[in-house]
């Protein structure tokens, strides 16, 4: 069985991380969760992100990849794909996601590695997202929930699990 929200918080405080959570309607976008900042997230300065969840493309071999990109972070799956050396990639279906992630479209976040076997997916993240903010925030495997949690933790978290985060230095946007 997947982890819930619930579980996965208590595995960060028994490991002594500190976590904020906040509970709030769904979000499905990156516009919707900036909507909600001004009066669900007074105060909680710090990184949001996007997130992908990609697949080799035409049955090639190699893990999943999970991306994890700050929020504001424009780039061709194609150029994320090549600075990450994946080779080429698709968005993987639903039933994907699920079955490695333990989660549903609209929820993806890097606290999905908690239901993911070491090795079944690579995840990277925007080094702009650990390298500048005091905090991070991402949905505890439901979009209806928001949790704040500092990179080095998440970083310490992920590699507890048997997972290698790599933090990507991505190139700039195109001018």
């Amino acid at each position: 069985m997947p982890e819930t929200p619930e579980s996965l918080l208590a595995r960060l405080a028994a490991a002594g991380i500190e976590t904020r959570t906040v509970t709030h309607p769904p979000v499905f976008t990156v516009a919707e969760s900036q909507a909600l900042r001004g009066s669900l997230l007074k105060g909680e300065g710090g990184g949001h992100s996007k997130n992908l969840f990609l697949r080799p493309a035409r049955q090639a071999a190699g893990p999943y990849l999970l991306a994890v990109l700050e929020e504001t972070r424009q780039i061709s799956v194609n150029a994320l794909a090549r600075a990450a050396g994946a080779g080429r990639v698709d968005m993987a279906p639903a039933e994907a996601l699920r079955a490695q992630l333990g989660v549903e479209p609209g929820s993806v976040t890097p606290f999905g590695m908690v239901n993911a076997a070491p090795g079944a997916v690579r995840m990277v993240i925007d080094a702009g997202l650990v390298r500048d903010h005091e905090w991070v925030h991402f949905h505890p495997l439901v979009n209806s929930m928001t949790t704040a949690i500092r990179p080095a933790d998440l970083l310490r978290f992920l590699e507890s699990l048997g997972h290698l985060p790599e933090v990507l230095d991505l190139p700039p946007p195109a001018a």
